[in-house]
């Protein structure tokens, strides 16, 4: 076992590199926190504004088309609606 050699101080460098960038996700989650804080204290809701930056993150097209999708489902659903209506009465 003598004749293996690990290198201390390239896994430190790892270690400490890795560490150093849960420092600073934290940090920017905080930031983060502090931005959604600002936005609801100017009467803006937070959920709406997280579900836009989800939507910015998506793919246009694919976007559009689950917009599409959701848009006709419930339409079909709405047109369905009064038929179970006058059979339930």
């Amino acid at each position: 076992m003598s004749d293996i050699s690990i290198p201390g101080g390239r896994i430190r460098s790892f270690v400490e590199r890795i560490e150093n960038l849960d420092t600073e996700l934290q940090e920017l989650s905080e930031q983060k926190k502090e931005v959604f804080s600002e936005a609801k204290a100017e009467g803006f809701d937070v959920k709406i504004l997280k579900e836009i930056i989800k939507l910015r993150k998506e793919d246009k097209d694919e976007r559009d088309e689950r917009e599409s999708l959701l848009d006709l489902y419930m339409r079909a659903m709405d047109a369905e609606a009064p038929e179970k209506v006058a059979k339930a009465a």
